[in-house]
């Protein structure tokens, strides 16, 4: 794959050399058990894969490059570059300016912006209409986008399942800047829908199987359908493409789900369910796949607990947190600082949506053992502090060999 400019203070020596043993031991990236960080007391395993993806590294060196080569220009980012709050902090340190928060919200109007201003389109893409908003001001957002290959690849399956007259059904977080744009640019080709959860793939087949009324239907799914969308018809035919942060697992069950929903329809019909259902596995982000099945892999080894590294918005972060929450407590937190002592940590719950405190966190006991990872936006150099933070805990304590 393409190598990027990230920033030094964004690396770690240590995860380095970690991951680069492990890719020369497995090639062909079989092997998902963790490695083990053997510090005496303290047994540390780190899962086979975590931190920077290719879409985060490829938005970051883009938005650090574009900040260097124009020392003269207003530079603004449509939202958040991606869900990490030291590499938008580093950002706004650099001059740059948020137009909006991660929920849309309008933090700069549109209307201050001139035709010379330069404004970055972060990793997870934006809306046709703020895309045409903003080249009516003059400004070309097509020079300064570093939206992820991968999601624009999920915009791509889009617009040909548009072609063929299959309704796009999305797999995704309603409110998360991702699916917000992947709907814009799905509706723009033809009926498009977002649903949440499995959950609502059930809902949903029962207005497939027209059980349920199309009122009902505009009233559960308000806001989360096209311009137009007709329940009857529109649910004929369909596709399912996801949010790239979602959990794959999910969104495939939702797929294999749904298809079965419309085969059953189609038996009864004698109609052709290939007809009315198509394949979109190839929408699948490799790095979330690669993450997940890491974590899954690493839950195989017995520990005392985990701790997830990440921004609390982080979408693809949260769903790491959820699988090891099914497995042993998780603690859930951005950086080091949240390591308090041996007796108090400081975590997100996501369930909650807030940070708690939690005392007597350590288990007394040698050794304990620990599980980490980290989201696909979490730079490696904060996973290494938080390591290292651990071992303060401990006293002085060194990697054995």
């Amino acid at each position: 794959m393409k190598s990027f400019q990230v920033p030094s203070s964004y690396h770690s020596p240590l995860i380095s050399a970690v991951k680069n043993k492990r890719r020369a031991e497995d090639k062909m990236k079989k092997d998902f058990s963790p490695t083990l960080l053997d510090f005496g007391p303290l047994h540390i395993y780190l899962a086979r894969h975590f931190g920077f993806c290719y879409g985060v590294e490829n938005a970051i060196d883009i938005a650090f490059r574009i900040v260097d080569e124009n020392p003269d220009k207003n530079i603004f980012l449509l939202s958040e570059m991606i869900h990490n709050p030291q590499v938008n902090t580093d950002l706004k340190n650099r001059g740059v300016r948020f137009l909006q928060n991660t929920h849309g919200e309008q933090l700069i109007p549109f209307e201050k912006l001139g035709a010379e201003d330069i404004v970055i389109t972060p990793a997870f893409g934006t809306s046709l209409e703020i895309e045409s908003l903003l080249n009516a001001k003059g400004i070309r957002t097509e020079n300064y986008n570093t939206t992820c290959p991968f999601v624009e690849k999920v915009w791509n399956r889009s617009g040909q399942l548009s072609d063929k007259k299959f309704t796009v059904i999305i797999h995704g977080k309603p409110g998360h800047e991702e699916t917000r744009a992947t709907f814009s640019h799905a509706s723009s080709g033809g009926p498009a829908m977002v649903i949440r959860d499995m959950e609502e793939a059930v809902l949903l087949s029962q207005f497939i199987n027209q059980e349920k009324s199309p009122a009902e239907f505009f009233e559960y799914f308000k806001d989360r359908y096209s311009e137009g969308f007709n329940p009857k018809k529109d649910l004929e035919r369909i596709g399912v493409v996801n949010q790239t942060t979602m959990l794959a697992s999910d969104t495939q069950e939702i797929a294999d789900f749904l298809k079965q929903v419309v085969r059953d329809v189609s038996e009864k019909r004698n109609e052709n369910a290939n007809d009315r259902f198509a394949d979109t596995r190839d929408t699948l982000c490799y790095a979330t796949n690669d993450n997940q099945s890491a974590v899954t892999g690493m839950l195989s080894t017995p520990a005392d607990f985990a701790i997830v590294v990440g921004g609390y918005n982080s979408s693809n972060t949260s769903h790491l947190v959820e699988l090891c929450e099914l497995t042993l407590p998780t603690y859930f937190v951005e950086g080091p600082e949240k390591l308090i002592s041996k007796k108090e940590i400081l975590h997100f719950d996501l369930h909650m949506h807030e940070e708690k405190l939690k005392t007597g966190w350590l288990p007394v006991k040698t050794p304990i053992r620990i599980l980490i990872t980290s989201g696909a936006s979490c730079p490696d150099a904060v996973v290494e502090s938080v390591i290292n933070k651990l071992c303060s805990l401990f006293g002085e304590l060194k990697l054995q060999e």
